[in-house]
């Protein structure tokens, strides 16, 4: 029993310390990544939501400005925090409301994201969880 107990904090030791870390050449912090399926990315297509409206509220509970910075995504829970890559740019953000305003896309960026990211139109983007730590 002994034995057991030690291989699986020996275990679990391990698996805590395996983190990959990105770089992230936006102004938001680096970030440790938790990888998708397969220890790689998951593809999406993107494209801004456009201007925020007069006290825009999204489904997250949140007024959206100018300034706000964030996604749109159908199925993450509100606040989920994920890396966007896009060229060769890396951008820690966080879902911000689960209601897309057009089709065709899997996630919508605000407006001063999509300009920090230089997203033009709908895009093929690249994502994965961030992870805490």
């Amino acid at each position: 029993m002994f034995l057991l107990g030690a291989a699986l904090l020996a275990g679990l030791g391990a698996a805590a310390g395996i983190h990959r870390h990105e770089h992230d050449s936006s102004t938001q912090p680096a970030a440790n990544a938790a990888a998708a399926p397969g220890g790689g990315w998951f593809d999406a297509l993107a494209a801004s939501r456009g201007a925020a409206g007069d006290a825009e509220r999204t489904t997250c509970g949140l007024i959206l400005t100018q300034q706000s910075l964030g996604v749109t995504e159908p199925v993450l829970p509100c606040h989920a925090k994920i890396l966007i890559r896009f060229g060769d740019r890396t951008f820690l953000t966080e879902v911000i409301d689960n209601r897309l305003k057009a089709g065709g896309r899997q996630f919508e960026v605000t407006e001063g994201l999509a300009q920090e990211m230089g997203l033009d139109g709908t895009q093929r983007i690249q994502w994965r969880f961030a992870s805490r730590g």
